[in-house]
């Protein structure tokens, strides 16, 4: 403990600084940090002797998909639902699932096997054999890679990105002046909602701190990857690690302390790295203009959704830890003794990469819902997140696209602790030209189990109006790079691919249904856990009806009874969709 403490020695602040840095710290797209961050900063400050102590319990491997009456878990009964259709002796017809994400490891013992293969296209003969415009996509496509090959790893914030397009139209703006066009109204508020994420949020001392913490730690991680020999490592490959570098002893231990506040996740440096650095690029951001990653690599022009042929076939790339996760999440092989088995029995996986390190644009996000329509996924997981969508309308048309095409849209809620129905947190079902709201989307929170941290997850994001269910996202065991890995991931970014299996599950079993009737049978079949829950970031207890739609836990038993009970399409009110704006070229 010594050591730790020498590593921050130079570095002290009061301790509600410290407590207030890391409980804003959260790894937006990987894992919630804002809890692990917190109690190793309590910790280290108060002097205690050990940090290995949690109220946390690592639960098994398979909770999530257990059944509550028989175990106590908080699953999602799945064993129960496969029994309900085996006593049917119902067949499974396969269901194509598009996972929106980083990427995915296409070599994975548990997920090679159920790719979605393009049937109309010759693989790697350089040709866009099908037409439509994207040459090569066998089993999806990225829309953040460029025409030499590389690929968008990182990127910036859009908060940074659209405070710097327009502070020098805006910044000395206080108010709305009347005399603003209609569309620079609306700009102006985007501005405003940018601005205050930028800066607002932004504590000088807290970047201060953060400025000097990370050259330390990427010292001792440059010495430990050269001598693991790999560029990201976890706490598993530092377990009998040792060096005579001080930089890398401090590095392991800060890593090592992290992990065992939080039992079970996976955690690696590289997602530590991420974090600090994008903090400290969003507090730069209000001086300097952030650096165009994407621009630099994939070299579109972004500003125009319908140049909208570019990219490459490389779904793998070298971010894929996020979308490995949530894909074995969804449909790793089933019964074949290896690794984990995936909550649908009958999937094809179809990875469309439109995530990096950072947030994503609007642009890649359309596109990557128009793509996964048009090569027929049925269910789309979208396990990301923003609070500025600039061209949301773009993306209101891709939803709109996928609404009229019957496709179920599963999205995660976000994982800051934030109500939802005051913070704003994109993209949304709700149209922005007339606010209605799109029937083919459900909003998942994140749940656990009281042993593993508390019914629901105190990172999740949570509303009574805008967070349709809560499922499982605490502990999640899955796929993870690397060919035969898995490990344990946490986040709403995991509750979603829980939700996106158990929806493909049920189309597996009863093809009829439509988009709109999937959401009415897992939103209606939900469970009510039976007691108070905390409000996620709070010590307050109330009703999941409280804080959510349903006020429900998804289950795949009770939702493939309700499933087997429907005759005919349920009828819903259909209301007027706004007009597309996208224009239709030769290619489709």
């Amino acid at each position: 403990m010594l050591l730790i403490f020498n590593f921050f020695n130079d570095y002290f602040f009061n301790r509600n600084l410290i407590c207030r840095l890391y409980n804003k710290l959260h790894m937006h797209k990987k894992l919630p940090m804002k809890r692990t961050f917190l109690l190793l900063f309590t910790a280290l400050f108060s002097g205690a002797a050990t940090f290995s102590q949690t109220s946390n319990t690592v639960l098994t491997k398979n909770w999530y998909l257990q059944d509550k009456d028989s175990t106590g878990i908080n699953g999602i009964s799945l064993d129960k639902a496969y029994d309900f259709v085996k006593a049917k002796k119902i067949k499974s017809r396969q269901v194509i699932v598009a996972v929106i994400d980083t990427g995915i490891d296409t070599l994975h013992e548990d997920l090679k096997p159920i790719l979605w293969t393009n049937p109309n296209e010759i693989p790697y003969n350089g040709k866009d054999d099908d037409k439509n415009g994207y040459v090569d996509d066998i089993h999806g496509w990225n829309f953040l890679g460029g025409r030499d090959g590389r690929n968008v790893t990182k990127d910036s914030y859009e908060a940074a990105r659209v405070y710097n397009k327009l502070k020098l139209k805006y910044e000395g703006i206080t108010t709305e002046p009347s005399a603003l066009k209609p569309e620079e109204k609306e700009e102006f508020e985007i501005f405003k909602k940018a601005k205050q994420e930028i800066i607002g949020d932004i504590n000088p001392a807290e970047i201060a701190f953060m400025k000097k913490i990370l050259p330390g730690f990427l010292k001792g991680d440059s010495v430990i990857a050269k001598d693991l020999g790999k560029a990201e490592y976890s706490c598993t490959d530092l377990e009998k690690y040792t060096s005579t570098d001080v930089n890398a002893r401090k590095t392991k231990i800060f890593l090592i302390q992290l992990c065992q506040g939080s039992p079970g996740d996976i955690i690696t440096n590289k997602q530590i790295i991420d974090e600090f650095e994008g903090q400290i690029g969003k507090a730069d951001a209000a001086n300097i203009a952030p650096r165009e990653y994407r621009k630099e690599i994939v070299q579109d022009d972004e500003t125009d959704i319908n140049d909208r042929f570019y990219g490459n076939n490389d779904i793998m790339a070298s971010t894929a830890l996020h979308g490995t996760h949530c894909a074995g999440t969804i449909a790793a092989v089933r019964n074949n003794k290896k690794g984990i088995d995936g909550i649908a029995d009958n999937v094809r996986i179809m990875m469309v990469r439109a995530l990096a390190d950072g947030d994503e644009h609007d642009k890649d996000v359309a596109l990557a819902i128009r793509y996964a329509v048009d090569n027929g996924a049925q269910i789309i997981s979208m396990s990301f997140g923003k609070y500025v969508s600039p061209e949301k309308k773009w993306v209101d048309d891709a939803v709109m696209y996928a609404e009229k095409k019957g496709v179920l849209l599963v999205h995660a809620a976000g994982n800051d602790s934030k109500n939802l129905d005051s913070a704003d947190h994109y993209p949304t079902p709700v149209y922005k030209e007339n606010k209605i709201v799109a029937a083919n989307w459900i909003t998942v929170g994140a749940s656990g189990d009281v042993k593993n941290g508390g019914i629901t997850a105190p990172f999740s994001n949570y509303g009574k109006k805008e967070v349709d269910v809560f499922a499982p996202g605490v502990q999640i065991y899955s796929t993870m790079p690397g060919g035969n890995n898995y490990g344990n991931l946490s986040g709403t970014s995991m509750a979603c691919p829980v939700v996106a299996g158990t929806a493909a599950f049920i189309l597996g079993y009863y093809p009829a249904l439509s988009a709109r009737q999937l959401k009415y049978v897992i939103e209606k079949s939900a469970k009510a856990p039976g007691e108070k829950v905390s409000i996620p970031g709070t010590e307050d207890k109330t009703l999941l009806s409280n804080i959510s739609k349903t006020g429900g836990i998804i289950n795949a038993y009770t939702a493939i009874q309700l499933a087997n009970s429907l005759k005919g399409e349920r009828k819903i009110t259909s209301e007027a969709l706004p007009v597309p704006t996208m224009k239709k070229s030769k290619k489709g």
